[in-house]
């Protein structure tokens, strides 16, 4: 897990329960002319892991950021870590947040430690802080769950140009979850941070103005942005990508290129992927008809829950012969989906289907 992840939440509507609970008193302050509106007290009681959206922490600093008791910028004794931190280190802060978030570097699990130290280094205006703290408002973690207050916060942190901040507001604008939904202000979000190396908002950008939602339709201004989020590892920005070869969309129509990309994502367990390869495979017209690894896919396809899969399925089967038959099977049985890490994050914080949201 990261320590420092920057998750935003920017809006142009305004908080109408900010009640302090017991252990806030000393973050008050941040809540002060935030703004921004809760769509309903309701949303703050549902529990993060029933909604598919943000029910999985994640921090902003790399993984070589990450705060550790070897850092030779902080005391290797914890005791004098805390001491810096209540002298107002910020690191220091991010350090025991962290720690104490997930009882790592010798220090037991405590999450109010973790939304105090928190708390201390986003009273500090440090971008870093001022995501975590929003990430435990919204997941309830060490405080009640407050959509809100978590809003305000994501707010500050991109303000100060974190793009994970961002990207992570503009998902919650986009999907209205526990604030008013604003899909153009989503969208500014996103654009905001596709300006930095940010795949993730480089996507939704690309996705808007391939699809005309949100943004005027334009090709060549969509397809560069999803390229650069298929080659992070995005499956469904590769799903994207092979179609924008295929037909030759944004850039020069490939289909070889187009196979590529359909398979990395089959690779991650993608079954949209799954289904459009396997008609390419099976209809032999777009590339080199494979009419048993069509099968494969559709085979895999059908036990995904894919609706039209098993129909396809027989069909394939129909024209082939008992080993190659077998031989599939064998194959599907095999298979092991491999999702990126990018992905896996994409898939337990922002849903299965990103593009769902437009």
């Amino acid at each position: 897990m990261q320590t420092a992840k920057i998750i935003s939440l920017i809006s142009a509507v305004s908080i109408i329960s900010l009640s302090v609970q017991a252990g806030e008193e000393g973050v008050v302050s941040l809540f002060e002319d935030s703004g921004i509106t809760a769509a309903s007290e309701a949303s703050d009681a549902t529990s993060p892991e029933s909604d598919g959206l943000f029910s999985f922490l994640k921090f902003s600093l790399p993984d070589k950021d990450i705060p550790s008791s070897s850092d030779k910028d902080l005391p290797s004794n914890v005791q004098d870590t805390i001491k810096l931190a209540d002298r107002g280190d910020v690191k220091a802060q991010l350090f025991l947040g962290y720690s104490y978030l997930y009882g790592e570097n010798g220090l037991k699990v405590d999450y109010e430690k973790a939304f105090d130290y928190y708390g201390k280094a986003a009273l500090q205006n440090d971008p870093a802080g001022l995501n975590n703290l929003g990430s435990l408002y919204y997941n309830g973690i060490g405080v009640k769950r407050n959509t809100a207050k978590a809003l305000v916060l994501f707010s500050k942190a991109a303000d100060l140009g974190n793009s994970e901040a961002a990207v992570n507001a503009g998902f919650i604008l986009i999907s209205g979850n526990g604030v008013k939904q604003d899909k153009e202000k989503a969208i500014q979000y996103f654009e905001n941070a596709s300006s930095t190396d940010n795949p993730t908002a480089k996507f939704m950008t690309g996705y808007a103005y391939y699809t005309g939602k949100l943004r005027p339709q334009n090709y060549v201004k969509a397809a560069p942005l999803i390229k650069v989020a298929a080659d992070a590892g995005i499956e469904e920005a590769q799903v994207v990508m092979a179609d924008i070869y295929i037909n030759g969309r944004g850039f020069p129509q490939n289909y070889n290129n187009g196979v590529k990309y359909l398979q990395e994502a089959v690779n991650q367990g993608n079954t949209d992927a799954m289904m459009k390869l396997a008609d390419i495979l099976y209809a032999g017209d777009k590339y080199n008809k494979d009419i048993e690894y069509a099968h494969v896919l559709y085979n895999l396809s059908a036990v995904r829950g894919v609706r039209e899969a098993p129909a396809k399925r027989q069909m394939v089967e129909s024209k082939m012969k008992i080993n190659d038959i077998l031989q599939a099977q064998l194959r599907a049985e095999n298979y092991q989906s491999k999702p990126s890490k990018l992905t896996q994050y994409i898939r337990q914080t922002f849903g299965e289907d990103i593009r769902s949201f437009f």
